[in-house]
This record gives structure tokens, C-alpha cells and sequence, in this order.
């Protein structure tokens, strides 16, 4: 048996029995693939028989670390090789040489050997295979169950793309057989990065939309909505329900006091209408009461028009009435209007507090025409009587 066949045993009972089950990625299949590709560069770049050797027995161990710990396995792996080749009684200057290849795949630098660059080649010759995606898939679960990184799956593609455009092939054989692999393994990325940019927009324009309906449903429902609408509509019928009432009064009582003063008050200078005089001074009195309470009724109550931005941020200003904002610059009351659109308490408040006090105001419009009316009926009916005692008492005179 030779002492390649005996690492790969050695390599292969050690993958198999102790890798942990995260190594998903650096494991057995993958250690196959790098020997292979070790072994078909090695074919085409005349590699001497010993040579060959060396690179296939440093692509067995270069991952081999990794039965122990997932930290420094390069150096753990070029640990386990040098003590299993010197059990094998290998020379010292190929033991070197082993290790020296597994630990250049660590390091970043341009290689200068042909061995540097084949082993470089090999440890990334799945760059320009046809299963390189899933492969890569496999890489990335692996650093995930390892917690070393995560990525989202945009950040995934744009490191892989990084990563290939970074990338290059130092071998003629690797250049030649696999460079145009890698294009198009990079070509897939970009579209796939496009693709993933198109898919995120969407996801913007989608939660865009979700927030627009959220927003909306923070809004009041349309059933609040066309509570208030009614609710406030009604109140302003009842409102001019109201003034109505007070105009017939005012149109009444006028033509009252009108007629009296054109016929009936000048004929009270004649002695033979004294006993007129008292009728006629309740008739009018009451009219003028119930003139004046009907005034009272639809006058209208002066308010400063103003407020202030203190008034506005602790929300003690109705903004929905005009008495409260007439006398504000139009600039002030746009600011004021949109922080409340923008505080749904407010508004809320707002609505209800203007329906509160134009429920107060047609509280006192109707409750004075409720005495109004009383009066005047009062003073329709003493006129009447105060006019019926008045005739008996001339005519019994």
C-alpha cells in the first residue's frame, strides 16, 4: 500500500467517525473533490511523481483540523499530518512540503510555485462547476449552524459575487477548463441579485401597502364616521330648527307692536279709551319680553379667535370651530390642523368636543325659546283677559 492510499484511509475513517455533524460543507465529499482536482491538474501541468505525491497528500489533511475544532484547523490539521506521516517514516523535506501547502491555503498571497498554485486551484475548483450554487448553499448552512456568520440572502449574493470577481485561476489547466465555469456561476449571481432587488422593491411596495392599511384602519371606522356626520347634522337642523322658531317669534311680535303703535296706542289720547291703557301696556310689554328673548335665543356669542402652539400641543383648542381659529394666520392654523390629522386622539377629541358644546349652545337656544313661548302665550292671554275686564268695567261705567 502506498502512503497516499494509507492517508486517504486514515483521512476517510477520521472524516467519517469524528467530523461533527455541523461540517456540512468541509467534510468527506468535499475533501474527494479538492484530491480530484488535485489529481486532474496535476495530470495536465506534468507534475513529477513526487510532486503528485506531495499535493495529494496535502489536499487529504488540509481540512482534516476540523475533527477537532472548528478554531485554527489548518494548523490543528497540519498537526494530525505531521505526526501521522512521521509514524509512516516520511522524510522530513516532504513533510514540509505537505505542510507548507496546507497552510498556503490560509493565507492571501499570489503563489509562486506550481505546487502553491495548484493546490489554490483545486481547494476552489467547484468556483467553476455545475453544482456550484448548491454547494454554496452548503457552505453558508455550515457557517450558520457554526454561528460564525449569518446572511441574509441578498448579503449571500453580493459576498459570493465579491468573492468571484476577487477570485482567479493561477494554473494554465484551471484557467483554460474552468475560468468559463466560474462566468457563468458568476452570470447566475448577478441575475439572481437582480432578481432578489426586484423581490425586495416588491417587498417595499407591499409593506408600503400594509402600512397604508394599517394606517387606515387607525383611522375611524366608517361607522364612527357616519355617527359623527349624522350626529352633527342633526344638531345643526336642531340649530336651525331653532332659529326659525326665534324669527317667527321676532316677525310675530314686531307685527304685534307694529299694529298696536298704527292704531290702537293713538287712540288711548282720547278720555273715553282710558280703560285701553293698561290692556295695551301689558299687550306690548309682553311683546317686547318675548321680542327680546328671541334676540337673546339666536345672538351669537364673541370669541377671541385665537390660540396659541402650547394651546395646540397639550390639546386644549377645538379646532373644528371656527370661533376658535378666525383670527389666526392661515400658515399657524394649516400647522395646527395637521398635528391634529396627525394624533388620532386629538382628532378624536376634537369631534367630540364639538359636539359636546353644540349640544350646550342648542341646550340654551331652545331652553330660551321654551320661556319665550311661555311668555308669550302668558301675554296673549292677561292681554286678553286685562282687554275683557277693561270693556265690562267701561261699559258698566
Amino acid at each position: 500500500m502506498t502512503i497516499v492510499q494509507k492517508v486517504e484511509s486514515y483521512v476517510v475513517s477520521q472524516l467519517t467517525e469524528h467530523l461533527p455533524d455541523n461540517c456540512i460543507y468541509h467534510n468527506l465529499g468535499h475533501t474527494r473533490r479538492v484530491v480530484n482536482f488535485v489529481r486532474e491538474l496535476s495530470e495536465f501541468e506534468e507534475v513529477s511523481e513526487e510532486d503528485k505525491q506531495i499535493l495529494e497528500i496535502a489536499a487529504w489533511f488540509h481540512d482534516i483540523g476540523f475533527v477537532k475544532s472548528n478554531e485554527n484547523h489548518e494548523t490543528l490539521g497540519v498537526q494530525i499530518a505531521r505526526e501521522f506521516l512521521q509514524e509512516q517514516n516520511i522524510s522530513k523535506s516532504i513533510i514540509d512540503k505537505v505542510v507548507h501547502l496546507i497552510l498556503f491555503t490560509t493565507k492571501n498571497t499570489e503563489p509562486n510555485t506550481l505546487l502553491e498554485k495548484i493546490i489554490l486551484d483545486a481547494d476552489c475548483g467547484h468556483l467553476g462547476n455545475s453544482g456550484y450554487s448548491e454547494l454554496n448553499e452548503l457552505l453558508r448552512e455550515e457557517w450558520e449552524q457554526k454561528g460564525l456568520f449569518t446572511f441574509s440572502d441578498a448579503e449571500w449574493t453580493q459576498e459570493n459575487i465579491n468573492f468571484l470577481t476577487n477570485h482567479q485561476f493561477y494554473t494554465d489547466y484551471a484557467f483554460s477548463n474552468w475560468q468559463m465555469g466560474k462566468d457563468q456561476n458568476l452570470a447566475k449571481l448577478y441575475k439572481l441579485q437582480k432578481k432578489q432587488k426586484l423581490n425586495e422593491e416588491k417587498n417595499i411596495i407591499k409593506k408600503a401597502e400594509l402600512k397604508l392599511k394599517q394606517k387606515k384602519a387607525s383611522i375611524p371606522e366608517r361607522g364612527i364616521e357616519t355617527m359623527f356626520r349624522v350626529t352633527l347634522r342633526n344638531h345643526i337642523d336642531l340649530s336651525n330648527i331653532a332659529d326659525t322658531k326665534a324669527n317667527i317669534l321676532l316677525s310675530v311680535n314686531a307685527i304685534i307692536i307694529s299694529m298696536s303703535l298704527s292704531n290702537l296706542i293713538p287712540k288711548l289720547d282720547s278720555p273715553s279709551n282710558e280703560f285701553l291703557i293698561i290692556p295695551t301696556a301689558i299687550f306690548v310689554a309682553f311683546s317686547l319680553l318675548s321680542m327680546g328673548l328671541s334676540v337673546l335665543a339666536t345672538r351669537p356669542n364673541v370669541t377671541s379667535g385665537k390660540f396659541t402652539k402650547k394651546d395646540v400641543e397639550e390639546q386644549k383648542v377645538n379646532l373644528l370651530f371656527f370661533g376658535n381659529f378666525h383670527k389666526v394666520k392661515l400658515e399657524d392654523f394649516e400647522w395646527a390642523m395637521g398635528e391634529m390629522m396627525n394624533d388620532r386622539d386629538y382628532l378624536y377629541s376634537s369631534m367630540k368636543k364639538d359636539l359636546y358644546y353644540l349640544g350646550l349652545v342648542l341646550h340654551k337656544k331652545y331652553k330660551i325659546l321654551r320661556i319665550t313661548y311661555t311668555i308669550f302665550l302668558i301675554g296673549i292671554a292677561l292681554s286678553v283677559i286685562a282687554f275683557a275686564i277693561s270693556f265690562q268695567l267701561a261699559n258698566l261705567g
